[in-house]
């Protein structure tokens, strides 16, 4: 068994979709997926599976559709790779809950610094399959476009840290 963490696009965020979580538990459950947790309401799952990274992206894509009537995106780390999220973080000196790990489903395109739009301080920078951010004196001001990030799913390193707790990677 692999314990993964998957990361759920637009849920519970800005009054759109919407999805309790304990539907979500159930529906994982559906699934076939085994000790699965939820943590705050915007799309985190913490549960173990024989299936590699891919059929579980697959499989609660498919369950989502079924609920939702229309896609919801997933992105899905082994534990393992969301501990090491963690510990490649580019901004050590920064506030935790002011710097976002934006996870993708493949390694951000070279160039991706390079069309960023309306940056006003904010540090960027990019990871394996991730774009980190660095809000610097919070996000509620910033109008930050990163178009290499348009399919990707945000989280602060707070949410990242408990995560990885969850998971028994700490």
């Amino acid at each position: 068994m692999t314990t993964y963490i998957a990361l759920l696009r637009a849920v519970n965020v800005g009054g759109t979709g919407k999805l309790p979580m304990a539907e979500l538990r159930a529906l994982c459950e559906a699934a076939g997926f085994a000790q699965v947790r939820t943590y705050i309401a915007s799309g985190n799952v913490v549960l173990t599976s024989t299936a590699t990274a891919a059929q579980v992206k697959a499989a609660l894509e498919a369950q989502l559709a079924g609920y939702a009537g229309k896609p919801v995106g997933v992105l899905v780390r082994s534990a393992t790779e969301l501990a090491q999220v963690l510990a490649d973080h580019p901004f050590p000196q920064a506030a935790p809950n002011r710097v976002v790990a934006i996870f993708l489903d493949e390694a951000p395109p070279a160039d991706a610094l390079d069309t960023v739009k309306h940056r006003k301080g904010e540090e960027i920078a990019l990871g394996k399959r991730e774009i980190y951010v660095h809000y610097g004196d919070g996000m509620a001001d910033s109008k930050l476009v990163i178009p290499a990030a348009k399919a990707g799913t945000a989280r602060n390193l707070n949410t990242i840290a408990k995560l990885v707790e969850m998971a028994g990677t700490a």
